[in-house]
């Protein structure tokens, strides 16, 4: 399938059912707290697409405009937020997206985006709109698994949906990578172009003449965030480590791996909601 006519095809995009239930209860109160609904659609990558397309649609006149959550929800009414979250598809069970584990897609998506966050502040690049990138990064994985689920399959069976090699196998494949995808959803969904710019080059920053610091920052997170998930040791981390993209950003591989996420693991009931 060519790149438009998957990304013409419907699919939803299911969200986490805690966090559509807690944004709910929420949205229930008499005075929603911002700051809470903020830290609540930081943690699933699908609401927080669907809350910044709204954002940037002809009803808010401001499209292209609108980077991260925060501003966002400046903008919405309670009302509007309501009806996003109640009509949100959920990821109720394994089989939601047919190959995919979905717990696992939503922990390394919000790992990298807290990544990202924190190597955007190092390198002085807009931090919100990084979070934003590596909420979203991978989004495309899932508009393929659901959009053309038999190749999706057969890339599954070379290699695993969260594998470092994962985008070049899909390039060789396909054609084009999930970042690709995801990148083709966000220009669909008005978002700003930098956020565009860094999901269209993750897989490759600095080729080619194109120099787009944020899209490094993405991914170096994502290489963090794919490389905790594959539990890579230090050999295989440091052989691993995208040495050229750390150096046109002043990153090495010690600075990266110092702005992991706190482990929360040993808090299950927050693990999911510290943004």
């Amino acid at each position: 399938m060519e790149l438009n006519a998957l990304l013409a095809q419907p699919v939803a995009l299911p969200s986490l059912p805690r966090a559509v239930a807690l944004l709910m209860s929420e949205l229930a109160q008499n005075e929603p707290s911002l700051r809470r609904l903020n830290q609540l659609f930081g943690t699933d990558p699908a609401l927080a697409a669907r809350l910044l397309e709204l954002a940037n649609s002809p009803t808010f006149q401001l499209p292209g405009q609108i980077a991260g959550i925060p501003e966002a929800l400046a903008l919405l009414g309670m009302a509007q937020l309501r009806t996003l979250v109640t009509s949100a598809p959920l990821g109720t069970t394994s089989r939601s997206v047919p190959g995919v584990n979905m717990q696992q897609f939503w922990r390394y998506s919000l790992n990298t985006a807290k990544l990202a966050r924190s190597l955007a502040g190092i390198v002085h690049h807009n931090q919100i709109a990084a979070y934003t990138a590596g909420l979203l990064h991978a989004l495309g994985e899932l508009v393929i698994h659901l959009a053309d689920p038999e190749r999706a399959q057969s890339v599954n069976t070379l290699v695993a949906p969260f594998d470092l090699r994962r985008d070049k196998i899909e390039q060789r494949i396909f054609g084009y990578s999930y970042g690709q995808v995801t990148a083709g959803c966000a220009r669909r969904w008005q978002l700003p172009e930098v956020v565009i710019d860094a999901l269209q080059h993750q897989h490759a920053p600095f080729d080619n003449k194109v120099y787009e610091p944020l899209a490094g920052v993405i991914h170096l997170a994502a290489w963090r965030a794919r490389a905790r998930e594959s539990e890579l040791s230090e050999k295989e981390l440091a052989v691993s480590f995208p040495g050229e993209v750390g150096l046109a950003l002043g990153l090495d591989i010690d600075m990266v791996l110092q702005q992991d996420p706190i482990d929360w693991t040993a808090r299950p009931e927050a693990a999911d909601f510290i943004v």
